[in-house]
């Protein structure tokens, strides 16, 4: 696990959205895992997703860390970094 500068100014008590992948609800699509930003609180689906939408949120709005959706997964990840945090 590393270092991560974003942590400070980007991981807020959030709650998720909703209780799947956002866009894949909508769609009426699949996901493997799920991806929370740590930053607004949107689910998106992991990058063993086909959509990958937890990247494509980072990507559209530059918030860099999310954290695991999953039951019993504690671990959160900096997409500038590309390192797990911590």
């Amino acid at each position: 696990m590393g270092q991560c500068a974003h942590v400070k100014d980007h991981v807020k008590p959030v709650k998720p959205n909703t209780k799947g992948c956002e866009e894949c609800l909508k769609s009426g699509d699949s996901w493997v895992h799920l991806r929370m930003c740590t930053e607004c609180g949107h689910v998106g689906c992991c990058d063993s997703s086909k959509n990958r939408h937890a990247r494509k949120h980072y990507e559209t709005t530059q918030h860099p860390i999310i954290q695991s959706a999953e039951r019993g997964e504690k671990w959160r990840w900096c997409y500038v970094d590309n390192t797990y945090i911590d």
